[in-house]
């Protein structure tokens, strides 16, 4: 047998080990998107209450939104917009997940096991692993963030239909083309510096914790690497990534948000510590955390539904775990 024919009895995830890897951990990423996304939007919409410069610059049609709470928010929307308005922007986001995921996963097992190395017990030194979460999130996040835009413009439609607002979108797709045709190639990367922030602190928080937890288990204690270590990971992963990421999320999600003229420059923020330093003054620094609630729920299932799948399909489909 030639070394071609060799190569080509292969199985696939021998042949392009990366481009399995991209597809397995996408195809994970889209399942847990899909169960915990009402969490996503009722953060969302969170996030957005009671915004400073919002209502300093007199575009909130003079009208006090009262405060509403996590349960209070998410029934207000299935009450007033319908159950469904509760996956509102889902398909952007399993767009995003797509790319996001696929990248982030990728390049951290790249740089974990051929850039910066694992010692020779398999075990990752944490400081490498903080290297190389920060970074895979920051690259992952880079590349998918014009599909984080659309997610979160198209999760404010419905709260635009209550108030009166003409909607801006017809679809995704529709927004994709609005939004280049108004901003051009640049206005797709709108709000990019603080996703990319927020995705480097978070996947500190979630790779970095999930991969130090997980080895850490496996090497000082009796648990072995099936379902039950994965949980317990997995869990401690989604709290980390809260507590690291909501602040950023937070400053991310008003710069995305905001109105621009039509040069595609916010009207509200002129970059991500603007915005820092304007939420903290107006609406004092615990306004950073709006949302942690919703943000942690949606975060301790997603990593939970995420990494059991994804640890799982490499299982069945003969790549060795994570």
């Amino acid at each position: 047998m030639s070394p071609a024919e060799e190569e080509r009895s292969l199985p696939l995830p021998e042949r392009w080990p990366r481009a399995s890897k991209f597809a397995l951990s996408a195809c994970a990423a889209a399942v847990a998107e899909l169960v915990t996304f009402p969490l996503d939007l009722t953060k969302t919409r969170l996030q957005l209450q009671g915004e400073a410069a919002l209502r300093r610059d007199g575009a909130a049609a003079g009208r006090a939104v009262p405060y509403r709470g996590m349960l209070r928010t998410a029934a207000g929307i299935a009450q007033e917009e319908g159950v469904w308005k509760l996956w509102q922007g889902a398909t952007p986001a399993v767009y995003r997940h797509i790319v996001y995921t696929g990248v982030r996963m990728v390049t951290y097992e790249h740089l974990r096991d051929s850039v910066l190395g694992r010692v020779e017990d398999e075990s990752f030194p944490f400081w490498k692993s903080v290297v190389g979460g920060m970074s895979a999130g920051a690259i992952g996040q880079f590349f998918a963030s014009p599909t984080d835009l659309v997610k979160v413009q198209m999760q404010m439609e419905g709260k635009r239909k209550l108030e009166g607002k003409p909607l801006r979108f017809r679809g995704v797709h529709h927004a994709f083309l609005k939004i280049l045709s108004e901003g051009g190639v640049r206005g797709l990367w709108a709000g990019w510096v603080p996703n990319v922030q927020r995705a480097a602190l978070v996947n500190m928080g979630d790779l970095t914790t999930y991969d130090s937890v997980k080895h850490f288990l496996l090497l000082n204690t009796t648990l072995v690497d099936n379902s039950v270590t994965h949980s317990v990971s997995s869990v401690c992963s989604g709290l980390v990534a809260a507590v690291l990421g909501t602040p950023a999320d937070v400053v991310k999600t008003r710069i995305m948000n905001q109105p621009r003229d039509k040069e595609g420059r916010g009207l509200l923020y002129k970059s991500s510590m603007s915005c820092l330093i304007q939420t903290v003054q107006g609406e004092g620094f615990m306004s950073l955390y709006k949302g942690f609630i919703p943000t942690w729920m949606r975060m301790a299932p997603w990593s939970l539904v995420f990494w059991l799948t994804y640890e799982q399909i490499r299982r069945m489909c003969g790549v060795t775990s994570f």
